[in-house]
C-alpha cells in the first residue's frame, strides 16, 4: 500500500517501512551509477579531445539537459505505464550505455551516451521518486526526505570522489563498467515495489506549476544553487592544479558529506519549526562557499569552500522540496517532482555549459567569483517567498490551461537526495 497516514490518532506514523526499504535499493543503485561517473566522464571527454573544444562541459551539459527533457515527459509515461516499468527502463538506460564509453573517445560519441544516460536518469528520479514521496508520511515529510537524502547521499559521498580516484589509478574502463553494473543490479528490486495508485483530485500540469508563484519561487532559488553544483563537479578537477589531485577528491567528499548532514538537520528543524526560515541562510552559505572556492591555488580554501557550499546546498535542497510538497495536494506531487528536478538538472547543465565558456575567457578563479555573484540574484525570490508564504493549494488542483493533468498519482521525491 502507498498509504502513509498514521494508523492511530495522535501517533507518529512510522518513517521506515518494508516498501521504503525495498525502494532504497534502486535509490542506491541509481545514485551510485550517476555519481561514480559524474566527474569521470568530463575528465575522459577532456582527455580524449586533447583539452580542446570544451568537451567536459558538453558531456555534463548533454547529461543534464537530456535529464531535464526526460523529466518533463516522464509523468505522462508513468500515468500510462506505471512506476515499475518506467523505473526499470530508467535503470537500464542509465547503466547499460556506460559500457560503451571506451568504444570511442570522440566528443560526439561521448555526448550521445551522456544524453541516453540522462534520459534514463530522468525516468529513475520521476518514476522512482514518486514512490518515495508516497511512502513518506506527510507529518514527517522534512525528516523523511532527509532520510532518503542520506540513503542517496551516502553512495554519492563515496562514489563522486572515488570515481576520480579510481580513474587516475586503474583507468577509465573499469570505472565505466562499475557505473553500469551499479544501475543494472538494482533492476532486480523493481518487481517487488508497489505500483501506481490513483490519488484524489486532478493533478496540476507542469505548465500551470511554472505559473504558480508558491512553486516557482522555490524552483528558482534551488536552480541557482544547482547551477553552482554542476560547475563544481565538472570543473573543480580541472581548475585545481594537477599536483593537488588529492585536494579535489577531498573537496568533493567534503561537499557531499556536508550536504548530507545539512539536509538531515534542515529536515528535522523544518518539521518542528517550519522550513521557510532556513531558505535565505542556506542560499547565503552556498554563495559564500562558491566564492571561497575561487581561491583555486589554496587547498584549504578549496576544501572549506566546497564544504560550506555543501552546507548551503543541503539546506536549500530540503527546504525547497518540503515547501513545494506542502503547497499542493497529493495529486500535485508529480508537478512538484518535475519542477524540482527541472531546477536541479537545468541548473547543473546550464552551469556546466556556461561556466566552460566563461572560464575559457576569464580563467577559473574569476569565473567562480562571478558564479557566486549570480547566485545572490536568488535572494529576491527567496526573500519574497519568506514574506508572502502562501497557504496550501485546494485539495482538488485545477486542470492546467495546456490540458496536462500531470500524474494521477503521487510524484517524485528528492533526488541527489532521493534518486
Amino acid at each position: 500500500m502507498l498509504d502513509s497516514s498514521a494508523g492511530r490518532a495522535g501517533a507518529r506514523p512510522p518513517l521506515v517501512t518494508r516498501p521504503l526499504l525495498l525502494r532504497f535499493v534502486s535509490i542506491v543503485g541509481a545514485s551510485t551509477s550517476f555519481y561514480l561517473l559524474l566527474s569521470v566522464v568530463p575528465l575522459y571527454a577532456e582527455a580524449s579531445s586533447g583539452g580542446r573544444g570544451g568537451a567536459a562541459g558538453l558531456a555534463t551539459g548533454a547529461l543534464m539537459l537530456a535529464t531535464v527533457g526526460g523529466e518533463l515527459v516522464t509523468p505522462r509515461l508513468v500515468a500510462r505505464l506505471g512506476y515499475r516499468l518506467v523505473l526499470g527502463a530508467g535503470l537500464v538506460l542509465l547503466g547499460a550505455p556506460a559500457f560503451a564509453f571506451p568504444v570511442s573517445g570522440g566528443t560526439a560519441w561521448i555526448v550521445t551516451i551522456c544524453a541516453v544516460r540522462g534520459l534514463g536518469f530522468a525516468f529513475t528520479v520521476v518514476a522512482g521518486g514518486a514512490l518515495t514521496a508516497a511512502l513518506v508520511p506527510a507529518e514527517r515529510r522534512g525528516e523523511g526526505l532527509a532520510l532518503v537524502g542520506i540513503v542517496s547521499g551516502v553512495p554519492s559521498l563515496v562514489a563522486l570522489p572515488l570515481g576520480v580516484w579510481l580513474a587516475a589509478r586503474v583507468g577509465y574502463g573499469p570505472v565505466f563498467a562499475a557505473g553500469a553494473v551499479a544501475a543494472l543490479a538494482a533492476v532486480v528490486s523493481v518487481p517487488g515495489l508497489p505500483d501506481r495508485e490513483a490519488a484524489p483530485g486532478r493533478g496540476m500540469g507542469v505548465a500551470a506549476g511554472f505559473r504558480t508563484g508558491a512553486l516557482l519561487r522555490p524552483t528558482l532559488v534551488f536552480a541557482t544553487t544547482a547551477l553552482a553544483a554542476g560547475i563544481l563537479v565538472t570543473f573543480l578537477p580541472l581548475a585545481v592544479p594537477s599536483a593537488s589531485a588529492g585536494v579535489v577528491a577531498t573537496a568533493l567528499f567534503a561537499q557531499t558529506a556536508t550536504a548530507t548532514v545539512a539536509r538531515w538537520v534542515a529536515g528535522r528543524h523544518g518539521d518542528r519549526h517550519g522550513p521557510s526560515v532556513l531558505l535565505l541562510p542556506g542560499l547565503a552559505a552556498a554563495a559564500g562557499g562558491t566564492l571561497l572556492t575561487a581561491l583555486t591555488h589554496s587547498p584549504v580554501a578549496v576544501v572549506l569552500g566546497t564544504a560550506l557550499f555543501g552546507v548551503g546546498f543541503g539546506v536549500v535542497q530540503n527546504v525547497t522540496l518540503t515547501l513545494m510538497y506542502a503547497r499542493v495536494p497529493a495529486s500535485g506531487y508529480g508537478t512538484v517532482s518535475a519542477l524540482w528536478n527541472f531546477a536541479f538538472d537545468a541548473g547543473m547543465g546550464a552551469g556546466a555549459l556556461g561556466f566552460g565558456l566563461l572560464a575559457a575567457r576569464s580563467g577559473y578563479p574569476a569565473a567562480f567569483a562571478l558564479t557566486a555573484a549570480v547566485m545572490l540574484t536568488a535572494v529576491l525570490p527567496a526573500w519574497r517567498d519568506r514574506r508572502t508564504e502562501e497557504p496550501p493549494e485546494p485539495r482538488t488542483a485545477p486542470r492546467s490551461e495546456d490540458g496536462d493533468e500531470g500524474e494521477t498519482g503521487p510524484g517524485n521525491g528528492a533526488r541527489r537526495t532521493a534518486v
